[in-house]
């Protein structure tokens, strides 16, 4: 809520601050715990998803029962400090073992297509590792961290969210997002960039009962326009942009100085966590 870069910062805020002290519930100084016990306290919620299921109950509670016009989604990169972990070299099946070339092995988002939003979860990768991607002028980023995948509604509302590898392509979380949000949500439209034009991607919208307005890859051919209509649905896309540069300036998505997905997860949730309610409350307003 307050964007302490470091616990530190947050103790001293503690005990400085006598209001926000008494927020927290404590009313003497000597009642603020030490720097060890806040890393406890927090490695337990973390491990326990506190963050993510209040948020999960926040939204079904408050949106559950409405109708969700659209759902912009994409994903932003999350800069740590912790060591890339070592990927697991391959081994080569002997040759009596090789699949038959004819018939390809399933891709991770075919397989996703079969399977429910726990399997597609645990099937995804969570290390921290390297990242890079495009910017709107083309120019190529790299940074060493994690990914996060956000589904953001009308009125800058984020639904749901994903932690993964920074390595992971945006469309291979697309789908147990999307799972993910039909469990909160009912939603109309699903909204995204050019990142997430896959087949797979569009039948999943389908099933859902959903619209599906992504913009064209022009690897896959000739550059296809969307519809005007389309193409002003698609403007709503920018609600993520907000939710994004929310997160980073103000609520801890520039400074994450834990370390483990399970963690960085936690401390991402918070922010968002704050964010929603934050939006929740302008729309009661």
């Amino acid at each position: 809520m307050w964007d302490f870069p470091t616990t530190r910062r947050l103790i001293d805020g503690l005990r400085h601050r006598p209001a926000l002290r008494r927020q927290c519930g404590w009313e003497t100084l000597v009642e603020v715990p030490c720097e060890a016990i806040f890393a406890r306290a927090f490695t337990a919620f973390a491990k326990d998803g506190l963050p993510q299921v209040i948020h999960a109950a926040m939204v079904k509670q408050h949106l559950g029962d409405k109708l969700v016009g659209h759902l912009g989604r994409d994903a932003t990169a999350i800069h740590t400090r912790e060591k890339a972990v070592k990927k697991e070299a391959q081994s080569v099946p002997p040759a009596e073992q090789t699949p038959d070339p004819v018939v390809p092995e399933p891709t991770r988002r075919q397989r996703q297509l079969a399977h429910g939003l726990a399997e597609n979860l645990a099937d995804l990768p969570r290390g921290c590792d390297y990242g890079t991607k495009q910017d709107r002028k083309g120019k190529k980023l790299c940074w060493r961290g994690y990914k996060l995948p956000i589904d953001v509604s009308d009125g800058d509302l984020p639904i749901s969210w994903i932690v993964t590898a920074a390595s992971l392509h945006d469309s291979q979380a697309a789908i147990p997002l999307a799972q993910m949000s039909a469990e909160r949500v009912t939603s109309l439209y699903d909204l995204a960039d050019a990142a997430y034009d896959a087949a797979a991607i569009r039948q999943r919208s389908a099933r859902l009962g959903q619209v599906a307005i992504i913009d064209h890859n022009p690897r896959r051919g000739e550059k296809q326009e969307l519809s005007p209509a389309q193409a002003q649905r698609y403007h709503q896309r920018s609600s993520f942009e907000r939710v994004n540069s929310h997160l980073h300036d103000n609520h801890g998505g520039r400074h994450v100085r834990v370390r483990g997905a399970i963690k960085a997860a936690a401390h991402l949730s918070f922010g968002l966590l704050v964010i929603a309610a934050e939006q929740l409350l302008a729309i009661v307003c």
